[in-house]
């Protein structure tokens, strides 16, 4: 991923010096398996810990010569630690290291970006509560429907946000594998202890059955996972991308003195950091499918998931870590314009309420289309710039035979709209 989108916590588990950190580790907490099982001498196991060391260059010229990532690292191991250096890597193959490491990778990332989703969560709840009752129109189709309040949409995130933690939490327990089990997972040269011990360490479980490599079902759901949580993102980037539109202004992203919207036009207030967040969901969204397509490797291993989960992994979770902390950043910021949203709630002239009046005419013993004709009617009058919605209702013959002027005021009312908020809030925040 290019720097610009690059947030450094996350960025530094996918350099170099994270990864063959963890190699090492790897290797070195086998090797202290061997040594307590008699496999190898102690003494080679404690040189390993004293003496290991590697050099990022240094292996990637080995590399250039073996052609081999694994080989080169433990060449490199082997010039810092001496003879004992024969004793690593007993009876493993690369994947037990590449896989396992991977595993520990992922579950950092996993862990930064549950904290990332908290802090969001925090964020939105914050902005809801402070707009718990602050009425504005619902749309559907993008067109007015009935009144809702801008609290309700925060919260309709806040529970998409908190299941989508609940997704990276169980993403992260089901990546969170290690395999130390040999060419193609029998343990023919390499104990089933050593395995858990790695585990144990590493804060990993066991893989029940590895060939040569983790199963790739359990890297198709992390990255699915990902993908779910930033469609989530994009959901909330698009509504308020929406309510900025010029035509609506309800509510926009906070423009910081001194900043600038257009090259070519001074008074443009874009709303950029939800643009871009758009555009991030796109490109962790595609993780999804090449991850899906590793699952199906040829017997026991193939390599063909390798180039792909070395892109995929880097970038999707460091795209996801920047958008969830960019995303909260604007909610916190969020400029919201009350009056605007009032202003548009009332420009269909009280069509908003037309469903209620529909159904009090059913109640009052109209039948239900004679009713939705006669609702229709006068609603399309308004819709065409002529009139009042109550007042065209009230000189209609039809629907003031059911219902008298003063009955039919009581039915234009807001409150009536917004009775159950503190029931969803209740539901939503406990």
């Amino acid at each position: 991923m290019i720097p610009r989108y690059s947030r450094p916590e996350m960025a530094r588990i996918w350099e170099p010096e994270n990864r063959f950190r963890i190699w090492f580790e790897i290797e070195a907490h086998a090797c202290d398996a061997m040594a307590e099982l008699g496999l190898i001498p102690k003494e080679a196991a404690k040189a390993i810990w004293e003496r290991g060391r590697f050099d990022v260059a240094r292996i990637d010229e080995i590399e250039r010569e073996t052609r081999h990532d694994v080989i080169a690292f433990l060449t490199n191991l082997a010039e810092h630690v001496g003879p004992e250096a024969r004793f690593v890597h007993q009876g493993m193959t690369s994947s037990d290291v590449l896989d396992t490491c991977l595993a520990v990778q992922l579950t950092q990332a996993a862990d930064l970006l549950i904290a990332d989703v908290d802090a969001l969560l925090a964020a939105l709840k914050r902005r809801a509560m402070e707009h718990k009752n602050t009425v504005c129109i619902g749309r559907s189709h993008g067109i007015h429907a009935e009144p809702t309040t801008f609290g309700l949409k925060l919260a309709g995130n806040y529970a998409e946000v908190a299941r989508n933690r609940a997704r990276l939490v169980q993403a992260r327990r089901e990546i969170a594998t290690c395999a130390i089990s040999g060419a193609v997972g029998t343990f023919a040269n390499v104990d089933p202890r050593v395995e858990a011990h790695v585990a144990k360490k590493l804060g990993l479980e066991v893989e029940p059955v590895s060939t040569q490599v983790i199963p790739r079902d359990r890297h198709a759901a992390f990255f699915a996972a990902l993908a779910v949580t930033a469609s989530g993102i994009e959901r909330l980037a698009i509504e308020f991308r929406h309510l900025q539109r010029t035509e609506l202004r309800e509510a926009e992203e906070y423009f910081a003195p001194g900043q600038k919207g257009s090259s070519a036009m001074p008074h443009k207030r874009n709303p950029v950091l939800t643009e871009n967040l758009t555009g991030l969901a796109r490109l962790v969204r595609a993780a999804v499918i090449p991850a899906l397509e590793n699952v199906a490797l040829w017997h026991e291993r193939d390599i063909s998931h390798s180039a792909v989960e070395r892109v995929n992994a880097p970038d999707a979770t460091i795209a996801l870590d920047f958008a969830l902390a960019r995303l909260t950043q604007v909610v916190e910021k969020l400029v919201v314009y009350p009056e605007a949203m009032q202003r548009n709630l009332d420009r269909l002239g009280g069509l908003v309420h037309s469903q209620r009046v529909l159904l009090a005419l059913t109640q009052a013993g109209m039948s239900r289309e004679e009713a939705y004709r006669a609702v229709q009617r006068n609603a399309m009058r308004v819709w065409e710039g002529g009139g009042d919605f109550q007042t065209l209702l009230a000189a209609d013959p039809e629907v003031a035979r059911h219902l008298k002027p003063e009955a039919l005021a009581a039915f234009f009312d807001l409150g009536y709209h917004t009775k159950h908020v503190d029931t969803i809030f209740r539901r939503v925040f406990g």
